[in-house]
């Protein structure tokens, strides 16, 4: 069953129910909110990868070699 637009899912950010044009949150200021959470590594993807490795891997590959 699809859910219907109006069901009062709460958004992640601050627990507001969500609204359609913003889905899953209350307002665009709530996703920008969690997307800065997500760029200023707020939240993170667990890994089993050792930081300095993935650094010098991008140092490596932005400076063409």
């Amino acid at each position: 069953m699809i859910p219907k637009p109006e069901s009062r899912a709460s958004c992640p950010t601050c627990g507001a129910p969500a609204t359609v044009e913003n889905r899953p949150f209350c307002s665009r200021r709530c996703a920008d909110v969690d997307l800065h959470r997500w760029l200023g590594g707020v939240y993170r993807v667990e890994t089993d990868e050792e930081a300095e490795n993935f650094e010098a891997e991008v140092k490596k590959t932005t400076q063409g070699g």
